[in-house]
């Protein structure tokens, strides 16, 4: 079989951006990890969406909403930085990528496994932020990129917690409820631009969340039952 030049540069181009695209979803787990949330949006395109406990956050705007206010004053009293004594691992596993015909745009699965907790010396420092000490959260992403310019940015974030447990009881007792917002934007300053209609249910819960990609063996599309 004879493969052109050009198709030679099309298969390389292909092979180039889903590294890319891998990079940039790791990078957002480090930039995660040290709650480096200034960072963060700056992964994203200006007409970003990203979906997250039951609400939609949309554009730079919603990303710096979610990010640089409402996570920042949750977990680091508005510093951009790693907040002594806490922990926020967020790695990104499992990556699935598929591009599009065109090569310009992508999809992406991915999971992540999170410890996260505060350490007990700053608990008895004075530490009053209301977190639990210690806790894992597992969840997938399936996320959408864009390349624009010829720079891979985040188009989609769409974060589907699975389960969260406390480090001492375990996933076995965990609560069953599932947290989500339940007031929009400007009324609570922090919040998403709309509400999600049907948010995914936690652990005991066992919805799938749905694949973007079909089978790689039989081609078929996997749907709920």
């Amino acid at each position: 079989m004879t493969v052109t030049l050009e198709e030679l540069a099309r298969r390389l181009d292909r092979l180039e951006s889903q590294l890319a695209i891998r990079d940039l979803q790791h990078a957002y787990g480090y930039y995660l990890d040290k709650t480096l949330y200034s960072e963060v949006v700056d992964l994203f395109c200006a007409d970003c969406e990203i979906v997250f406990m039951g609400g939609t956050y949309r554009g730079r705007e919603g990303a710096e909403r979610l990010y640089t206010r409402r996570f920042r004053e949750t977990f680091t009293d508005g510093r951009n930085g790693p907040m002594p004594g806490f922990l926020l691992d967020h790695p990104q596993l499992q990556d699935v990528i598929t591009l599009s015909e065109d090569g310009d745009s992508a999809k992406g699965r991915f999971r992540t496994l999170m410890q996260a907790g505060t350490h007990y010396t700053v608990k008895a420092a004075g530490e009053q932020r209301s977190r639990r000490d210690q806790w894992w959260e597992g969840g997938i992403y399936e996320n959408e990129y864009v390349r624009e310019n010829g720079v891979w940015k985040i188009r989609k974030l769409d974060y589907q917690p699975v389960w969260h447990a406390d480090y001492e009881t375990g996933w076995a007792r965990s609560e069953q409820h599932f947290v989500v917002d339940h007031e929009t934007y400007p009324e609570n300053k922090v919040g998403p631009d709309e509400l999600v209609a049907d948010p995914h249910r936690l652990w005991p819960g066992t919805a799938v969340v749905p694949f973007h990609y079909p089978h790689p063996v039989t081609g078929e599309e996997w749907t709920q039952q």
